[in-house]
């Protein structure tokens, strides 16, 4: 497909915005006709000399938008009637329309389907670093067994519905915990139960964004709350990261309003750095300036290896800028799908009405198990036990790479959570990075897709919670042989 595409990159507006208003225009301006294939994101991106990443968030912002289609298994086409053009749909002949297409899909299911991956899929290889799950082999399911047996036993009342907020006596135990492992400052009635952090995302997505709302990300970041808000027809701002978190600077230059800002600031998603004090205090003032509400994802803040964890910002907070998420898919186990989001009072009564219409209520007897996890110990004394074991792996994990790798080798945030980003000195691309530890039995993750701008090469995300030591350190021993061989 031959365009003219002018590309500014001396203004503040996102490459894959630009690209995405020169499509627009290339469709109402008829360069680009209903229903016309348009390449793969990989080509476009290779004609135009930008990231595939760019295209592949121009495609889905077009996507959101109602001017393109995806079809399953065929690709990306214009959309047959155009958002400007009004909603009369032409009928269809029967048996015209091919069974792979689907139509009448909203924003939210085109892109879905738009979409190349959302779901993790089971690692295939031998020695896997693919992050993202706890040590599963060592959650002590017979104590499982024994709680979620006692309340088998009583009365039927506990298989009726429940508080949409949650158990109650759940909410008070996770504030008790959270008000002393991270000073977060709620009542009971501020916590409400959700099915994993992102159901959390999903909801504050749906009660805030409006298509064409500007939200603030970190660059780079967590996909799960790009799709998120994304899918409600928002437009993304990537904020840069360096070694002390999201750049409050950079983020302050931004002219345009934002109505949320997604952080993750105990352990940065995936670099794994650490936002110190003073630009949490920064940060609060920004937001409480710009009127922009911030989610705190604090995913694995429990799993710090050496310094003192700093107050979550929603325990700084003075002005009710925070919601708080948390989850307990890395202290657990991932199918529990039990998070929870602590919101200012204001906020309680819409939100217990989101979770409502969503799915009623989260898993009843789960709730009660985890109470009695809580106020019994269990909880605290099993993440204790955890946190060792991951410090320890960690350890070989840095260990091994230091010496099979080098100088080649550079570490970030490794005094935190349950995985690891390195950047390797490497001409090699990540596909072909990737391919290879494949050939060898090793699963490997590139960051390149994280980035909401431009990806950086050579950047990889290491998991170790699910590794013994000899397998991590056969594991790292297998890629520096990749880069020893291209030497």
């Amino acid at each position: 497909m031959d365009l003219v595409i002018a590309f500014d990159r001396n203004v503040a507006t996102p490459l894959y915005q630009q690209l995405a208003e020169e499509l627009r225009k290339a469709v109402l301006q008829g360069r680009l006709k209903p229903t016309q294939k348009l390449p793969s994101s990989r080509l476009l991106a290779q004609s135009l000399g930008v990231s595939r990443a760019t295209v592949s968030q121009s495609y889905d912002q077009l996507l959101c938008e109602g001017y393109f289609e995806a079809r399953q298994g065929s690709g990306t086409y214009v959309c047959r009637e155009l958002p400007d053009e009004g909603f009369a749909v032409m009928p269809h002949a029967p048996g015209t329309l091919a069974s792979t297409e689907l139509h009448g899909l909203s924003r939210l299911g085109n892109h879905l389907l738009a979409l190349d991956q959302i779901e993790s899929l089971d690692p295939q290889e031998a020695i896997s670093f693919r992050y993202g799950s706890p040590a599963n082999a060592l959650f002590p399911i017979n104590l499982w067994r024994k709680l979620l047996y006692r309340h088998c036993q009583n009365t039927p009342a506990h298989l009726n519905y429940g508080d949409a907020a949650g158990y109650f006596p759940l909410r008070a135990a996770i504030a008790d915990y959270l008000g002393r492992a991270r000073a977060v400052q709620c009542r009971p009635e501020q916590v409400i139960i959700v099915s994993g952090s992102q159901q959390a995302l999903d909801l504050v997505a749906r009660l805030t964004l409006d298509p064409g709302d500007w939200v603030a990300m970190e660059d780079p970041g967590y996909l799960g709350a790009r799709h998120c808000f994304m899918s409600q027809g928002a437009q993304l701002q990537g904020i840069p990261v360096d070694a002390e978190g999201i750049d409050i600077e950079a983020l302050s230059h931004h002219s345009q309003p934002f109505k949320l800002l997604h952080i993750t600031p105990s352990h940065q998603f995936p670099t794994g750095v650490l936002l110190p004090l003073s630009r949490r205090l920064a940060l609060l003032q920004w937001a409480q300036q710009t009127q922009t509400l911030i989610i705190e994802d604090d995913y694995d803040s429990e799993y710090r290896y050496s310094d003192r964890p700093i107050p979550a910002l929603q325990g700084l907070d003075q002005h009710h800028s925070v919601l708080y998420v948390g989850t307990f898919s890395k202290t657990l186990f991932p199918a529990l799908r039990m998070g929870y989001l602590v919101v200012p009072p204001a906020w309680v009564t819409v939100i217990k009405r989101a979770k409502w219409l969503c799915d009623r209520q989260s898993p009843l007897l789960a709730q009660y198990v985890l109470t009695e996890c809580l106020n019994e110990g269990h909880f605290e004394r099993h993440l204790r036990r955890m946190r060792h074991l991951y410090n320890q792996r960690r350890q070989t994990l840095v260990h091994s790479l230091t010496h099979y790798l080098g100088s080649r080798v550079t570490l970030l945030g490794e005094n935190a959570g349950i995985h690891l980003m390195v950047k390797i000195d490497t001409t090699l691309p990540d596909e072909v990075v990737i391919q290879k530890a494949q050939d060898l039995g090793v699963g490997l993750t590139s960051a390149q897709k994280y980035y909401l701008e431009t990806p950086k090469t050579g950047e990889f995300i290491l998991g170790y919670s699910q590794l013994d030591d000899a397998q991590i350190e056969q594991g790292v021993k297998r890629i520096a042989q990749i880069f020893n061989a291209s030497s």
